[in-house]
């Protein structure tokens, strides 16, 4: 097994598995009769908050609303990626006029300050209407790969025998496109993932995240408003952060397996760039050999 995927394969389901028992196996994450801002004991693994509620409780329930957030998220652009990507590069003419437009000009408005306007109309901000904001906003990139794909593919000999037997096009699209798409719409949703949970972090972070849910963004917005930053209270926004980091990497690190299993270049790339400095290495090694050798030639031959 490749050595990025089985890191990255490690980190995502160690994650996914503390997501899943973590909150059976630990605290309530709002249960406040614990002594407050205490640090890390045996009894409490991350310490305590403002409030008492323990860390590890909150971390464990936080890991389920984040990717909770970012596997809706993901999966909101994946079909809306889907819809006006392959629709679009398959069905050509006036189909693909007006849906590469509206692809087109997702593309033009900035996604940050598009969800921060929206999050912050919201009077009441669930989780799951948060994910569906990041969905709708994040599509338009892996939308304008998928229309090349399948522009490329619709001129393939067996779409045409199909679109020539008379097949309809719902089914040329489910049954002769989309299975050859599967290895980058994987690498398109993995990558739809990573950005929600990151972008849900950030907008909980500006206290415009999921009302009256826990997720590390929601942590990490306490923290800093209870100045855990100022007191040292490590333990309160530490752990949040670098859980959000290893789920990033980890994902990352599919996603760039999945990258090098769609274009076998990609992997080659690395161990030709090597290969080209070592030849310079080698060449400069020589000419410094030869002009040793040439300095040397003179200075014998000098009476």
């Amino acid at each position: 097994m490749d050595v990025k995927l089985g890191i990255g394969l490690f980190l995502t389901l160690s994650i996914l598995l503390f997501a899943v028992f973590g909150p059976l196996l630990t605290q309530d994450p709002r249960g406040y009769d614990n002594p407050t801002m205490q640090a890390p004991t045996a009894q409490h693994l991350l310490g305590t908050n403002n409030l008492g509620a323990d860390v590890l409780a909150q971390l464990a329930e936080g890991a389920r609303g984040s990717i909770l957030v970012g596997a809706t998220a993901g999966l909101i652009a994946i079909v809306l990626s889907l819809f006006f990507g392959i629709v679009a590069g398959y069905r050509g003419g006036f189909t693909d006029e007006v849906l590469s437009l509206i692809t087109n000009i997702m593309l033009v408005i900035p996604g940050l300050p598009l969800v921060i306007v929206v999050a912050a109309y919201l009077q009441n901000r669930s989780m799951w209407m948060i994910a569906l904001v990041l969905g709708a906003t994040s599509w338009a990139g892996s939308a304008v790969v998928l229309r090349l794909q399948a522009r490329s593919l619709r001129n393939r000999d067996y779409v045409s025998a199909a679109r020539t037997a008379g097949e309809k096009t719902p089914r040329i699209i489910l049954v002769e496109i989309l299975p050859n798409l599967l290895p980058l719409l994987a690498a398109q949703f993995l990558s739809a993932v990573v950005l929600s949970v990151l972008s849900e972090a950030g907008l909980s972070y500006l206290g415009l995240g999921p009302s009256g849910s826990i997720t590390w963004g929601t942590m990490l917005n306490q923290a800093a408003q209870q100045n855990a930053f100022h007191v040292g209270a490590w333990w309160w926004f530490v752990p949040p952060g670098l859980m959000i980091a290893l789920l990033g990497c980890g994902l990352s690190l599919i996603n760039f397996s999945i990258d090098e299993t769609i274009n076998p270049r990609l992997k080659a790339a690395p161990e030709a760039v090597r290969q080209v400095r070592k030849a310079e290495r080698d060449a400069k090694k020589a000419a410094k050999e030869n002009g040793g050798r040439t300095a040397s030639v003179r200075e014998g031959s000098t009476p």
